[in-house]
This record gives structure tokens, sequence and C-alpha cells, in this order.
């Protein structure tokens, strides 16, 4: 497995920037988040606290509370902008990393992370969540996989050789992970969800705006005049009725502390 993609304090400072705009853009994230809460409702012991870790703007919060609602549900992010998001009273909001939790061993009942794993070192991040959980208590996942943005990849490669797209692990290592962390896997579903957008500039804009820019290495420079348009012209072959295409790989996973 691959370190975190990048530095942990340049990713908090991407995410707190894009607060505000980042419901506007989060299509994917949503559907991602709906898809969860249904392998996590039909799956579920009637969990009495649930700990939402990378929980962003607090979108899932409120399908949370109607499918458990007799479980307190503790909201977990490492932007603090992200937090001031959330819709009042649903949640008890702590600022912290899920590779670093602040709450006792096997002390939660359930622990749902959509779309943030991505960000951690696995082998930190799975192993802490394992330990949070009690025995029968369950984890239920939605990360990315290594064919995210792979429109973005292959038009990149008509500009020059560097990586330009963040590289995520594979479902099988983040199940073999999981497994090694005392989790046995319960469901895993895999799909590709699309966001789509008129331009290229406004497709990387919404990029931006959702954190996956972060690549631990940025651009030393500014694309040139002549790159941009090859770059442009190479993503121009992924174009479909809905406009241009932004591809997310995503693993669902339901995992049970054994």
């Amino acid at each position: 497995m691959t370190d975190a993609p990048a530095p942990k304090r340049a990713v908090r400072a991407a995410f707190d920037k894009a607060a505000d705009r980042y419901d506007a853009v989060a299509r994917v994230q949503r559907a991602a988040c709906d898809r969860l809460l249904s392998l996590a409702t039909a799956h579920a012991h009637a969990p009495q606290r649930i700990l939402d870790a990378g929980c962003g703007t607090g979108y899932a919060l409120p399908g949370l509370a109607h499918a458990f609602p007799a479980a307190t549900l503790l909201a977990l992010d490492f932007a603090p902008a992200m937090l001031r998001r959330h819709p009042p009273g649903l949640a008890q909001p702590v600022c912290a990393d899920l590779e670093h939790l602040p709450f006792a061993t096997a002390s939660l009942d359930a622990l749902w992370s959509s779309y943030a794993l991505q960000w951690c070192n696995p082998r930190h991040a799975l192993p802490e969540l394992a330990r949070a959980l009690a025995p029968g208590g369950q984890l239920w996942l939605a990360t990315l996989g290594p064919g995210t943005l792979g429109e973005l990849r292959d038009a990149f490669r008509q500009v020059d050789d560097d990586d330009h797209v963040l590289r995520f692990e594979s479902p099988d290592t983040i199940a073999a992970a999981a497994e090694s962390a005392g989790l046995r896997i319960v469901a895993r579903e895999r799909d590709t969800l699309r966001a789509w957008a008129p331009d290229l500039r406004t497709l990387l804009g919404d990029i931006k705006t959702l954190g996956a820019h972060q690549t631990g290495a940025a651009r030393r420079t500014p694309l040139t005049k002549s790159a941009w348009g090859r770059l442009a012209t190479a993503y121009e072959a992924h174009r479909g009725a809905n406009g241009l295409p932004a591809s997310y790989d995503t693993l669902w996973l339901i995992a049970e502390k054994t």
C-alpha cells in the first residue's frame, strides 16, 4: 500500500477552503452516500452509537438519524469549516483525524465512512477504525478505486509524463487491509459513478472543490496555452450526451468486527 496521497495539512486546508461550495458540486458524493445507506440498513444490528468518520458537510446525518432513530450520532471531520456546515442538532461534532480517533477502544457500534478513507493511509486508518468498534460492530465504508478520474489521467498523457491524478488502492487491497485489521467482510459492491460538466474548466473546478486535486506533488508551473489545448482536445474524446464526464470508481464495503 501507499501512504496518504497528500500531506494532511494540505488536505485539511483544501477542504476548509471548499466547505462553502462543496455541496453545490457533490452530486457523486451524495449518490455514494445514498447507496451506502441502503447497504448499511440491510445489514445493521440496531447500533446504539454511530460515528460518521470524515463526515464533510454532514449530508449522511439525516439519513442515518432516520434509519437509526434510537442511535446517538457522532460526526468527525478534521476540517473545521466542514463541521460548521452541519444540520443543527443531529450529531455531536468532533474535529479530529480518522487515523487517530478520540474514542475509547470498543466504544462504537457502527462506523460510517464515505469518500474519506482515500485521504488516509489504509494501513493506519483501518486498524484504528476496527479498534474503536465493539465486537460485532460494523464498518460501513465507501471509498475510491484506481479507475477514478481515468478520463483525466488519459488526457494528461497528451501533455507530459507526470502523474497528475491520484492513484487509489484497489478494492482487493482495501478488503485485505480490513480483514487484517480484524474485520469480516459482510457485503461488497463496486460501481462507477459519474459527474458531468459542460466544459473542461468547469469540470476541473468541480474536481478541485471536491478535494481530488490533492496529489502531494503540485505542478511547479501552470500549463502553457499549447499544453492546455492538447489536454482539452484529448478530453473531448470522452464527451457524452451529458457533457464531459468525471468517473469515480467506487467500492462499498460492509464489514463486521470479529
